[in-house]
């Protein structure tokens, strides 16, 4: 059996493709119940904001690729099918792995060698466990692509440097201040890069957060989702006079901070430095306010020039990171080739242990006068005898599966030793949680609907 991948990602997909495609954490359970009902026999989603992908290994002769066809078309917005269809991507097998290892590596990332995918594959992985999702193929391929995603993070440079403006902005405070637990920060604006920066900020300790906005509710509402407090934009020089760090990003037309402004704050800062980052365009800070004394401001384009030269030096770590990701997902192809021979390894142990096991017992029946614990230590050697016996036979089938010769020799040893065809299938562990709802089912899709596979 093979795993496949099927999603889409920023790579294929619009954003509002992306949007329909996407899951929160609170309803992957139920869509893993949804996958397995439709015939999968193990499931992983991953689903960020720029990917949606399903992690499948199905049986029974049913088709992955159909199982992702239909979960993804019940999600589509009406009229959209088929444009979500069509931005789906399939692979199978080795190049499943290939792709896996490089997302978690942060390769196919928007923000090359971005570090929270790492974190929402371990997070994926962790759910689908939970659920009793993933078995024994997808939990060894997404527990060798967190290896992968840390050993491209330990032995390569890809993750270093901010390659964001956000990021950059966060990683200049970071620089200037050192520690910034305790820090006072005052925010101008609650836009999509104000909201990016306090991501980032709030991963560095215990901060004190003020949020200025012209539309008082989304200021409001951006300070309460990271622990901060709004204020009026009138309150902007006390705040100043306060603050240790002001990152700017209104989108206003003109100067938010003016150079009067600034100076009065300054007063009545007694000496303590001021470290303004002006991310917005037009600037939200009168350029003049660098001149006053202790005040030091940074503007986007001192940023960009760091982001374009850590984006420079990560992109020279690629080279590297894909021969990682290249070697490990050729490890596991041969790992899954190997894994052919385990019905007739396992049939080939269970009759010579019978075999082992019918002797020992006849010799025990003879030997009365052996206690309980000697009678273990029999069976253990006459169990280690039989390793030891089928050890070459084991790596010699597993070769022969990898170097696909198995069907010819799996027949042979199945002759020459009498083996019973039809090994029970190994146990996948995917189960439906309990109250989950039935699949959904969907019209078979017609030819030429979705991607080309």
């Amino acid at each position: 059996m093979q795993p496949w991948v099927v999603g889409v990602s920023h790579e294929t997909a619009d954003v509002s493709l992306r949007e329909a495609a996407s899951l929160d954490a609170a309803l992957i359970p139920s869509a893993l119940a949804e996958l397995a009902a439709a015939g999968a026999e193990e499931a992983v989603i991953v689903s960020t904001c720029n990917r949606t992908e399903l992690y499948l290994v199905t049986g029974d002769g049913r088709d992955a690729r159909e199982v992702a066809r239909e979960f993804f078309a019940r999600r589509a917005k009406a009229g959209r099918e088929t444009a979500l269809l069509s931005a789906l991507y399939a692979h199978e097998g080795e190049e499943a792995a290939r792709h896996l290892f490089a997302v978690a590596a942060g390769l196919r990332s928007l923000v090359l060698g971005e570090d929270q995918i790492l974190g929402q594959v371990k997070e994926a992985y962790r759910l689908a466990a939970a659920c009793g999702a993933a078995g024994p193929i997808l939990s060894h391929l997404f527990q060798r692509a967190i290896h992968v995603g840390k050993r491209v993070r330990t032995e390569t440079g890809l993750g270093r440097g901010a390659v964001s403006v956000s990021y950059a902005a966060v990683e200049l405070a970071r620089k200037i201040f050192g520690d910034l637990s305790g820090k006072r920060i005052l925010l101008l604006g609650a836009g999509e890069m104000a909201e990016l920066a306090l991501k980032n900020l709030a991963d560095h300790g215990s901060l004190r957060i003020w949020v200025a906005n012209r539309t008082r509710e989304h200021g409001e509402a951006l300070a309460r989702a990271f622990g901060g407090e709004a204020v009026a934009m009138e309150e902007l020089e006390e705040r100043l006079a306060a603050a240790d760090i002001v990152l700017a990003s209104t989108g206003a037309r003109e100067p938010v901070l003016t150079r009067a402004m600034v100076q009065r704050a300054v007063r009545r800062r007694r000496g303590r430095p001021l470290f303004v980052i002006d991310i917005a365009v037009p600037r939200d800070v009168d350029p003049d306010v660098h001149a006053l004394d202790g005040v030091f401001l940074y503007n986007i384009d001192d940023l960009r020039a760091v982001v374009e030269a850590n984006a420079a030096e990560r992109r020279l770590h690629v080279p590297h990171a894909q021969a990682i990701v290249a070697r490990q997902a050729r490890e596991f192809g041969r790992w899954l080739r190997q894994r052919l021979a385990d019905p007739v390894i396992r049939a080939l142990r269970a009759k010579f242990k019978a075999v082992a096991d019918r002797e020992i017992e006849r010799l025990l029946r003879r030997l009365p006068q052996l206690d309980e614990k000697q009678r273990e230590q029999v069976r253990a050697v006459s169990d280690a005898i039989v390793g030891k016996l089928l050890h070459d036979a084991t790596v010699a089938l597993k070769r022969s599966a990898e170097q696909g010769r198995h069907e010819q020799v799996f027949q042979v040893v199945a002759e020459m030793f009498s083996l019973e065809a039809g090994e029970p299938p190994e146990e996948s562990g995917l189960r439906e949680p309990k109250g989950a709802p039935e699949a959904v089912r969907l019209r078979p899709l017609r030819p030429g609907e979705g991607a080309a596979w």
